[in-house]
């Protein structure tokens, strides 16, 4: 969409990194992540790798003047989350970040149709997941396993459609058997009434991969969407179908929005805002794990904002 503005790429693994940097015909290629942190000619880091890492690489390339787009989960522990907002008070990069969902087609019209309508919202999402070997790396004890590697694209969208006065304080309410992280279930009540349940479930492979179906009412406005195929929405006597001609999950859209606000011509995440996304996936999983209610506070209430100045 915007030329040839891929100039390098660093994997662990310089077999993938030479594949990546041939398909894009890029200046370079590099398994040492701080010879693309340190190029000058670089504005714009794309972090992509291992969840433990993706903290650790933004804070580095925000401290070299970077922007950065930081594929989800930006963190995996409450450490990170700190360091990583007070970073971006002190850096002239921008923050993206990939919960692509709400960019795309469909996402864009949930929300718009939502926002219409007065009082609390009823959301229910229902997730069917891959299911990973038990040796996969998502299950390594430092790389926050599938709530954080998966949940999260589901929390963060139930937050960005509860208008942002009416949020907090949100009540985190789970439900589980013996795992805390697959075959689950878990209700959010938020300041305003409304409440929100994800259900996620992972027996046995999908063929067409992760499958998805959201429901949702509020006043007048009732909706059903199903893997960001189709949506109806039905108001009183009026019915509206979005129909996209490809399956889109917001990717491109995600993406876009990194590269465009490291170019200055759109504003970046807030502190806020990447706060209280990531607080909300790390205490969903705090709360599955201890089996046990948990009520969350606004960024404003919480220590962080008295160290760390929101941007605007």
């Amino acid at each position: 969409n915007y030329g040839k503005v891929i100039r390098g790429a660093m994997d662990i693994d310089i077999n993938r990194a030479i594949s990546l940097a041939q398909t894009y015909s890029l200046d370079y290629y590099t398994n040492d992540a701080q010879k693309v942190i340190d190029d000058p000619n670089i504005d714009l880091v794309y972090i992509a790798s291992n969840h433990e890492s993706h903290a650790e690489y933004a804070i580095e390339a925000l401290k070299a003047g970077k922007s950065v787009h930081i594929e989800k989960p930006h963190v995996v522990r409450e450490d990170q989350l700190v360091r990583l907002c007070q970073q971006m008070t002190q850096s002239a990069g921008s923050v993206g970040l990939g919960f692509n969902r709400p960019n795309s087609k469909i996402g864009k019209m949930i929300k718009e149709k939502l926002a219409e309508q007065p009082g609390a919202m009823m959301m229910n999402w229902f997730v069917a997941g891959h299911e990973i070997d038990p040796d996969h790396w998502y299950f390594h004890e430092k790389e926050g396993g599938r709530i954080l590697g998966n949940l999260c694209h589901w929390t963060d969208f139930i937050y960005q459609m509860v208008p942002e006065e009416n949020r907090y304080p949100i009540e985190i309410n789970p439900t589980r058997a013996e795992r805390s992280d697959c075959d689950i279930a878990v209700t959010y009540v938020f300041g305003d009434g409304s409440i929100a349940i994800i259900t996620f479930s992972a027996k046995g492979h999908t063929f067409e991969g992760v499958r998805e179906s959201f429901a949702a009412h509020r006043g007048n406005a009732l909706m059903a969407m199903s893997d960001f195929k189709t949506l109806t929405v039905e108001i009183i006597d009026k019915k509206i179908k979005c129909s996209p001609f490809y399956r889109d999950h917001g990717h491109s859209g995600a993406i876009e929005f990194s590269y465009e606000a490291s170019k200055k011509q759109r504003e970046g995440c807030s502190v806020k805002y990447v706060w209280e996304t990531g607080e909300l996936f790390l205490k969903t999983k705090e709360a599955l794990e201890k089996n046990q209610k948990l009520t969350l506070r606004g960024f404003e209430d919480c220590e962080i904002s008295k160290t760390c100045a929101a941007n605007p």
